[in-house]
């Protein structure tokens, strides 16, 4: 204490343990098979033919990135991309299908097969040309934002933009230079699959050991801002610690740069591929993400709730542990599916800072689900989140989050639940996510509580099969017609009238509704 006192006396500061600091400038460290432990089965082999082609042609190629940070950790990677000295143009000339694309960064995308997925590996090999650190001498500046006309960026290799943020970046370099460019250590580790060797000039092998995420250089690691959000989603992932100084440079980055659809493809990652994905929200609130990005979440922070209902604590840390729980609980599901439920269990309490109160003593939220439909449409507005795979992920969303009580509500007095009941909601939600989220919800608490509603709920959904959806109805225009209904709204009147009656059980065949159609069709012509 009165070190600390003399040293601030003097102007001194604290230095930072080398652990937690930028990376060490880059230098070549190989290390072989015997040590790196590589798994050669779970190489692409189209990427050691990538690699292999262009070594035989006199360059320098390496598998880079994630790829080998996957590999390093016993995982397949999805994607595999590859770093060579070779530009964009010698690149394209050594394989029959091979594309260059992109303005700010040039890369090449190499072709297999069909350019899609398969077997879990990528048809298209990304190869871009290693790039060198830039000074200030060699940027040049447009005005305005990141669309500048193609003849502002024209000849020119580095271009920034009047806030800095970088609009071209095509100045080749070495492996050690390109390296030193990436965003984190761990994904700044090259791997030669055919002398079985990876180069980490940044130290990145031993962070990743230490489940560390560590900044490679500060002053670059701002010239995307999406790192911030790669950096919230590989926390999550890979359960790593953010050093210091790799937190206090993601807190200085402004997202207002991002279009909705990166944004979504980081934050996608983050509900699906963790198992805790709470950590990524958590590394958010902590780096500004959250109220830059989700300030409905934000406001969740502070926001109590009844100690009898919710002893971990206030909505932000119920959320979290909410969505951990969601993410247990969707593997075995379509993708869409995978991801309404996550959106559900991010969105499903966002009502509740708008309705607490004390009531009798108590903290309640009456009315909270419906309330959270809409900062939760504002969020997925915000994203630019709709349908995903040909579904309507937004009235998922919508569905889980009015009605994320209804499981446990309805079996509290389930002798009074009618089928039509059922059959009712499933207009509105899929069923089985609705019971998959309301467990969630009902387990993502500290302490014991019977959550067995979710078990009755979904039981009785598939008992009536509307788990997934509504019954279709039995009664079609077309019947109408025969019955010499005239096109117009009768047609709907009576459609509605005769499907009510089957949501109650009333009709069960075709049969049955004409008869009620034409009782309907009678009676209204009695009162004419």
């Amino acid at each position: 204490m009165i070190k600390k006192f003399i040293d601030k006396l003097l102007g001194k500061t604290a230095r930072a343990p080398a652990a937690q600091s930028a990376a060490a400038p880059a230098k070549r460290v190989e290390v072989p098979k015997s040590e790196h432990g590589i798994d050669p089965s779970l190489v692409d082999e189209r990427a050691v033919k990538v690699v292999s082609t262009l070594t035989q042609a006199g360059y320098e190629a390496y598998i880079v990135g994630g790829a080998v940070r996957d590999l390093l950790v016993g995982m397949r990677p999805k994607d595999f991309d590859v770093a060579t000295n070779a530009t964009p143009e010698q690149v394209k000339a050594l394989f029959r299908r091979a594309f260059i694309i992109g303005r700010r960064f040039r890369i090449v995308h190499v072709v297999f097969g069909r350019g899609r997925q398969d077997r879990g590996l990528s048809e298209v090999i990304e190869v871009s040309t290693f790039r060198a650190m830039v000074d200030a001498a060699a940027t040049e500046q447009v005005s305005g934002n990141d669309k500048p006309s193609r003849s502002d960026l024209a000849g020119k290799s580095h271009v920034v933009d009047t806030a800095g943020r970088v609009l071209r970046d095509n100045v080749w370099g070495s492996q050690i230079d390109d390296a030193a460019r990436r965003d984190f250590t761990i994904n700044a580790i090259s791997f030669d699959p055919l002398i079985d060797r990876y180069l980490d000039p940044c130290g990145g092998r031993s962070d990743l050991d230490a489940r560390r995420l560590r900044l490679v250089d500060a002053t670059t690691f701002g010239d995307d801002s999406l790192r911030v959000l790669r950096a919230m989603q590989f926390v999550a992932r890979f359960e790593l610690t953010v050093t210091p100084e790799t937190m206090a440079v993601c807190r200085t980055i402004p997202l207002d740069d991002l279009p909705p659809e990166r944004i979504w493809g980081e934050f996608e990652k983050l509900l699906l591929l963790p198992a805790r994905p709470s950590l990524g929200f958590q590394f958010a609130r902590e780096a500004g993400v959250v109220s830059s990005l989700i300030p409905e979440m934000a406001a969740l922070v502070g926001c109590e709730q009844e100690p009898d209902w919710h002893p971990e604590g206030d909505v932000w840390v119920h959320t979290l542990m909410v969505i951990d729980q969601a993410r247990a609980r969707i593997d075995d599901l379509p993708r869409w599916a995978k991801i309404a439920v996550m959106l559900g269990a991010v969105c499903h309490d966002f009502g509740k800072p708008a309705t607490t109160a004390f009531f009798d003593g108590r903290i309640r939220s009456y009315n909270h689900e419906e309330a959270g439909v809409e900062p939760a449409r504002a969020l997925l507005d915000r994203l630019n989140v709709h349908a995903i795979d040909g579904v309507d992920v937004r009235a998922q969303v919508f569905g889980l989050t009015a009605h994320h009580l209804k499981p446990g509500a309805w079996h509290k007095v389930r002798d009074e639940v009618g089928d039509g009941a059922f059959r009712r909601l499933a207009q509105k939600v899929d069923l089985e996510l609705l019971a998959r989220l309301a467990a969630a919800d009902c387990v993502g608490r500290a302490g014991t509580f019977d959550c067995t509603a979710m078990t009755w709920f979904v039981e009785r959904a598939r008992t009536l099969g509307v788990e997934h959806e509504a019954p279709k109805p039995l009664l079609l225009g077309r019947h109408l017609l025969a019955l010499g209904v005239k096109p117009g709204p009768d047609v709907g009147r009576v459609l509605r009238q005769v499907y009510e009656r089957q949501l109650d059980g009333a009709i069960t065949t075709t049969e049955e509704g004409i008869a009620a159609a034409q009782e309907i069709i009678a009676d209204a012509q009695d009162r004419v």
